[in-house]
Parts: C-alpha cells; sequence; structure tokens
C-alpha cells in the first residue's frame, strides 16, 4: 500500500505541472506563436505517437530486466526536461521538441510503473489500487489547473512563467520515487519470457486491444476539446476553468469506478465509459460554445466521468487478461497501440477542423466511441 501512495503521489506533483502546461499549448500556439489547428493536429500526433513507441518496449525490458524502479524513475526524469523546453520555446518546433520529449518519458515510465502498482496490491483489490492512483493522480490535475488560472490570470499571457513554474512540482515529483521499493511478485521465470511477439498474448486480450485501436481512431487530442471551449467569446482564462471541471470530475470518479469495477467487472465499466465519450463527444460536436453556455460545464463533467470509467479500469482489465510473466508488456502493448493510433487520429481531427470545420472533427469520435462500445460488448 506504501508503494501505491508513493506512486500516487508522485503523479499528484508530475500531474499538477503537465495540467500547468497542457491546457495552455493551444492558445500558446495559435495567439502567441500563429500555428493553424492543423499545427496543433500535427505536434500533438507526433508526440504521443513516437512516445508510444517506447511503452511496448519499456515494458518487455522491466520484464526481462525484473527492474520497474529504474526505468519509471527515466521517464518522469524525461517529462522535467520537455517542460523546460516548452519554457524556452520561440516557435512550434520548440514545442514540437518540449512535447516528444515530455511524451517520451511517460512512454519510458507508464508500463513498469503500472505493473508497479499491480505488484504493490492484491488481486482482489486491483481495480481499487489502479483507481486510487488515478485519483491522486487527476488530483493533481486539478491542483495545476487551479494554479495556471492564479498564474494567468495575475500576468494575461505570460505563458513562459507558467511554464518556468510547473517545473518545480515536476522535480518534487521524481523526488519522491527515491522512496519507491521494487516489488517482484510478479515476475516470474525471465530467461522463460516468450517473444515479443502478438500470437504470444491470450487470445482475449488480442481481442480487446483491437477494440483499443478502434476506439483511439477517434480519440484525438484533448486540446482540440479546449480548443473547441475557446472558439466562442470563452477565453483562455475561462476555458482554463471548463478544464478544472473535467478533472475534478475525474478525480472524483476514478476510485469508486475502479472499485465498483472490482464487483461488477471491468468490461462493463469500460462499456459505459466508451458509450459515454461517443456521446460527450457529439455534444462536443453539434452544441455551440459561444456565450459559455452551461451545457459546456456538463460536457467537461461528462468527459471526467468518462475517463474515470476507462484510464485506470483499461490497465487493471489488460494485466486482468495477461500473463503473469508479460503485465508490463501487455500493458506497453496496450498503452503503445492506443498511442500510435493518436497520430493519425489527431491528423485527421486538425484536418476536418481546417476544411469542414469543428463538427466534423469532434464528430469522428463520436461515432468511434459508439462503434468501440458496441464491440466490446459483443466480442470481447
Amino acid at each position: 500500500m506504501l508503494n501505491i501512495l508513493l506512486l500516487g503521489f508522485t503523479s499528484f506533483f508530475t500531474d499538477i505541472a503537465s495540467e500547468m502546461v497542457y491546457p495552455l499549448l493551444p492558445f500558446f500556439l495559435v495567439s502567441s506563436l500563429g500555428a493553424s489547428p492543423a499545427i496543433l493536429g500535427l505536434i500533438e500526433g507526433i508526440a504521443e505517437s513516437i512516445a508510444s513507441l517506447l511503452k511496448v518496449f519499456s515494458g518487455y525490458l522491466s520484464d526481462r530486466l525484473g527492474r520497474r524502479k529504474s526505468l519509471t524513475i527515466v521517464g518522469y526524469s524525461a517529462s522535467v526536461l520537455g517542460k523546460l523546453l516548452l519554457y524556452l520555446a520561440g516557435g512550434w518546433g520548440m514545442v514540437l521538441a518540449g512535447r516528444s520529449v515530455d511524451r517520451l518519458g511517460k512512454g519510458i515510465r507508464t508500463a513498469p510503473r503500472d505493473a508497479l502498482i499491480a505488484e504493490s496490491s492484491l488481486s482482489s483489490r486491483r481495480g481499487s489500487s489502479f483507481g486510487l492512483h488515478r485519483a491522486m493522480d487527476t488530483a493533481g490535475a486539478a491542483a495545476g489547473v487551479v494554479i495556471a488560472y492564479l498564474l494567468l490570470t495575475g500576468s494575461p499571457g505570460n505563458y513562459a512563467g507558467v511554464f518556468l513554474w510547473s517545473l518545480v512540482p515536476a522535480t518534487a515529483g521524481v523526488l519522491i520515487l527515491l522512496f519507491v521499493r521494487e516489488a517482484n511478485a510478479g515476475i516470474h521465470n525471465r530467461a522463460a519470457l516468450p517473444a515479443l511477439r502478438w500470437r504470444a498474448l491470450p487470445r482475449k486480450l488480442r481481442m480487446f486491444l483491437l477494440v483499443a485501436i478502434v476506439f483511439s481512431l477517434g480519440n484525438s487530442s484533448n486540446t482540440f476539446l479546449l480548443l473547441r471551449a475557446g472558439s466562442g467569446d470563452v477565453n483562455p482564462a475561462r476555458t482554463l476553468l471548463l478544464y478544472l471541471a473535467y478533472t475534478l470530475s475525474f478525480a472524483v470518479f476514478s476510485y469508486p469506478a475502479g472499485r465498483f469495477s472490482d464487483f461488477v467487472g471491468r468490461k462493463t465499466i469500460l462499456v459505459a465509459g466508451y458509450l459515454l465519450f461517443g456521446l460527450v463527444y457529439a455534444g462536443f460536436a453539434f452544441l455551440s460554445p459561444v456565450g459559455g453556455r452551461w451545457y459546456y460545464w456538463v460536457l467537461f463533467i461528462l468527459y471526467g466521468v468518462y475517463s474515470a470509467f476507462t484510464e485506470g479500469i483499461e490497465k487493471a482489465f489488460v494485466i486482468d487478461l495477461a500473463p503473469g510473466e508479460l503485465r508490463a508488456t501487455a500493458i506497453g502493448i496496450h498503452a503503445t497501440l492506443a498511442g500510435i493510433c493518436l497520430l493519425p487520429a489527431s491528423l485527421l481531427a486538425g484536418q476536418l477542423w481546417s476544411m469542414f470545420g469543428p463538427g466534423a472533427a469532434l464528430g469522428l469520435g463520436a461515432v468511434t466511441g459508439i462503434a468501440a462500445a458496441i464491440a466490446l460488448a459483443l466480442l470481447v
């Protein structure tokens, strides 16, 4: 339990830093650097996809070496460097570099950290453990949005100042990791690990990964939702408050959703989450944000519920379906597939937005979310 709390606090402080930066990037790029929505999609797609290529190899390496902590530390440290590059950015090329380094860090740390969470908890409470970690992670995100809002309202347009302050909690998160202990309960005969092949995975896990691909092809970067919310007469500071509603909802529902999945099953919760995603994206696609309409508050809150129903529970579900010696590898494969799909998803969303408007870009997410819910209910 101590490991889970320490990892939770690491994510808490890291997400304070990340969410001080992330919701401001679309406004920094578009208003300060003059980039287009297509460039925004390019940056987010490349950064997430390149980073995701590391997740499967990081997970497999962690299983092979029998070590989780060292890779986790390297990953979180890279994210600190990424935020420093954003502070130094004077053009969208440097923003791409900063986002790529930050996401590379996430690619390195995700699988070994999640395997460490699984191996530090009882199998009967796996959903609760991931839910608790996700709740602490998202509580940090909410705190980061509040801090960014206060800094931005105190000095409007000073994005570089916010990026600089984000280095403080990011560094604190890395230091907390030093107190985490390895938990080797889930690591079996490392010399007998199968080769990294698709057919080495159980059939049910392969089916779920295919469903995840369908879902991910419409799950473009959240920056498009933020850009949509700010496309009316809502300023960046007000959009931060909408994003805060999302992160608070995410934090509040994460632990109950994980706990509930221990009793009713992960699949039931995931089907509900994918369906909710599709409905929320339909709302973003077809409802206008002009005037700061009240329903945008509802959409961001419901988007937080969707995230609580899927992010931690997907990982627990993958671990449920994977053999014990391939836990980190399976988590890495899932994260890699989702991340690779983010490149075409974000590029397509950016092009659809530029050519046909936000309704077309976000409507794609509505279709794939509902399709994934149906496929998961019927096929897995």
